[in-house]
Formats: structure tokens, sequence, C-alpha cells
């Protein structure tokens, strides 16, 4: 049962939304809302009917990052290096394992502000979708800390090394165009046509063959590792693996019989 946020379920279930609903803290992390992302992310991974997954925030933010009043609340832990790195290890490494490990396209909606952890857990996400009044700060240093929740993993492969330096040493806040010139998402919608926009995007993709979409996520995430005989390999390996389902039987059908194909993701 959820309850530090809502979800939507679109299109007969094949898509899932995930929203961060906390207006006070603008949708601030604390240890029950990554509880329940993991438990969020894994039923999505679970269930067959789900082919598309998508996390956004409610009220304006998608995410203020660690909520620190509530994190900080008892004075020994303001001065317990262990209790950070537990909370690190125990609630933020394993949302970030459920999510990039999840077969199925996970995207982030991004309307407003995401700052430090809510900024990553946008940004870790298979495809980000913005409106023009998206943000994005990974300002770990700005409190005296290190990038958490795959910030010091993903942003250099993301930007390259001296561009994760500056914006992590200088906390600096990206704009929505900012962020896409740099690579870090893929779209800027008006703040007016965010919502069907995104929708569009979100139907097309749960109506592609979630089989090779699956794949796909596979080897592009595993490319970060391998040499490039490897990574052949591994394509090669895959496509096999892609022909052997009914959507690619379906995608033949479809272009030979000159219609539309229709995909069920097996």
């Amino acid at each position: 049962m959820f309850t530090q946020f809502d979800v939507e379920a679109h299109f007969d279930g094949k898509l899932l939304i995930a929203y961060l609903n906390n207006d006070a803290t603008m949708n601030a992390l604390n240890r029950p809302t990554m509880t329940e992302l993991k438990e969020f992310f894994e039923r999505c991974d679970k269930d067959e009917n789900v082919r598309v997954v998508a996390i956004g925030g409610k009220g304006g933010a998608f995410s203020s990052g660690q909520d620190l009043a509530r994190a900080f609340a008892i004075e020994t832990e303001k001065t317990d290096p262990s209790f950070v790195k537990k909370l690190i290890t125990d609630f933020y490494n394993p949302v970030v394992m459920e999510l990039t490990r999840c077969k199925k396209p996970v995207v982030a909606l991004v309307e407003g502000p995401a700052k430090s952890a809510g900024a990553m857990l946008a940004l870790i996400c298979d495809v980000v979708l913005t409106s023009e009044k998206a943000s994005f700060s990974p300002a770990f240093a700005n409190i005296g800390l290190v990038p958490y929740a795959g910030g010091s993993y993903f942003l250099p492969k993301l930007v390259g090394r001296q561009m994760a330096n500056y914006l992590t040493f200088s906390g600096k806040e990206l704009s929505a165009e900012e962020a896409k010139s740099l690579g870090l998402v893929a779209e800027v919608f008006t703040e007016a046509e965010f919502r069907a926009k995104s929708m569009d995007i979100l139907e097309k993709m749960s109506e592609m063959p979630t089989a090779a979409l699956k794949l796909t996520k596979k080897a592009i995430a595993e490319s970060y590792d391998n040499t490039l005989k490897q990574q052949l390999d591994l394509e090669a390996n895959l496509t096999q693996k892609a022909a052997k389902s009914e959507d690619f039987l379906e995608g033949i059908n479809s272009f030979l019989e000159k219609r539309k194909p229709v995909y069920k993701g097996k």
C-alpha cells in the first residue's frame, strides 16, 4: 500500500506513474518514501502488463532532495557519520539499483525544481521529459556532502568528467533548456503543453515492442563497462533473443502486410 505518493495507471495499466506528493516539503525524500519507491519499481518490473514506468512530482516541484529536517531531527544524528552512510546504503542505494535494473523504460516527468538526490532520481531515469519551469541542481556540496544516489556514477557518463566536476563543485542550477543542451533532458515543453505532450510520448512507448525495449535497455546499460568486442557480441546475442519474440514476428508481418503493428510486449 503506497502512502508517500500517488500512483496512476493509464492505457489499460500499460503505464504506471508514481507522483511524489508532499507539497509542504517540495516532495522531499525520506526513508518511508524511498522504501515505497523501491517497492514501486519492484512491482512494475514484475507486472507483465506494465510496459512503461514513470515518476513525477505533484505541487510544482519534482523533489527538493533529502528531507534534512526529518533525517537529522535528533542531535546525535548530525554528528554521527555512520548515520549518513546507513541512510544512503539502506534507503537510496536500493532505489537506485531497482530503478536502473527495472527491465521496462523508466521516464522522469519533471515540471519544477529537482535538487540534490531529487535531481539524481530524475536524471538516472532512462528518459527525462520536462516543462520549461523545470530546473536541476546537484547541490550536494552546498551542505558539505559527496554526490550520492548514483550522482558520481551517472553524471560523468551523461555530461563528461569536467562538466560533472563543475556542476557538483559549484552546485549550479541548470534550467530545463540548459539541461537539454548538456544531454540530460530529452524534451522540454511549455508549461501549458507538458501534460499532453508527455502523455503522448508515454502512450507511444507503451505501444512499442516492449521485448525489444527491455533488451535495448540492457545493451545500453552494459555498454558502460564493456569493450567494443564485448558489446558487439552482446548486440548479436540480444538481437537473436529479440528475434524470438512475438513482437518481432508482428513487426515483420505488419511491414509485409502494410499495416500498423499491434505489439503485445511479448
